[in-house]
């Protein structure tokens, strides 16, 4: 397992539910966090809790369906000058619930589309490069265990599309110490989640973020959260190494 202590972590969607939670675990492990939001107003109360543990924080804002921004933000994220070790693309929409799904709108498929996987998969493409050139990078891209709902087609097609890129991504550095892995929370009670799903938040922690911690060179896994619920970091990371291997 390494430690993340005085390494950089960018996490969008950091401002609420699970983006919240992981941005929270990261700075109590010591990690310097960049901070994504759609406005920088919606992640003042994160940084001032991850600055009173003591790491550094900066923040930018975009909105995820405007690649344009997306673009715009990478920029802004170069121009501070630090080093981004660690990606976590936990920021996701579920746009619809279409119980007349055979009139599902064409616009669901394409917002769908921009938030869950050209813009995580935008971000893969910019810093992953970095990372290989300096021999060290964490990416983990979150996906959805959601099946048999035609109700959901937009976001369940995004987030299968986005496990792909993952997978076939991973299979570029398999074996080196740049790590590119899919993350599933489970069913939560958050915001996308809603209030009848039956797993609290919190449960997500350390699952959520284990693939940051791992050291085992292996890619393409998707880590389910709630395999490792109530664990400690260091039984999540051995769990996560003995049980979980790559697909390749």
């Amino acid at each position: 397992m390494i430690s993340v202590k005085g390494k950089w972590a960018l996490i969008t969607g950091a401002a609420r539910g699970i983006g919240y939670l992981s941005a929270k675990f990261m700075a109590e492990q010591g990690c310097n966090l960049i901070l994504h939001s759609r406005s920088v107003e919606h992640t003042k109360k994160i940084r001032q809790e991850a600055e009173a543990l003591g790491v550094s924080v900066h923040e930018v804002e975009a909105d995820l369906n405007d690649l344009a921004a997306v673009k715009k933000m990478l920029s802004e994220i170069d121009a501070l000058g630090v080093t981004v070790d660690i990606v976590l693309n936990n920021a996701g929409l579920q746009i619809a619930y279409r119980t007349e799904y055979f009139t599902t709108p064409v616009e669901d498929y394409l917002v769908s589309f921009n938030v869950n996987t050209i813009a995580p998969a935008m971000i893969c493409y910019h810093f992953m490069p970095k990372m290989i050139e300096r021999g060290f990078g964490r990416i983990l891209n979150t996906t959805s265990g959601i099946r048999l709902e035609p109700e959901q087609a937009g976001y369940s097609a995004s987030k299968a599309a986005l496990d792909k890129i993952t997978i076939d991504l991973g299979k570029t550095v398999q074996g080196t110490d740049v790590m590119i892995n899919l993350t599933d929370p489970g069913w939560c009670r958050t915001d996308l989640g809603g209030p009848n799903a039956p797993n609290a938040p919190e449960s997500a922690i350390p699952g959520i973020v284990i693939g940051a911690f791992l050291d085992d060179k292996k890619s393409g896994r998707i880590l389910g959260a709630q395999a490792f619920a109530g664990l400690s970091l260091a039984e999540a990371a051995e769990k996560a190494q003995k049980e979980f291997d790559s697909p390749y």
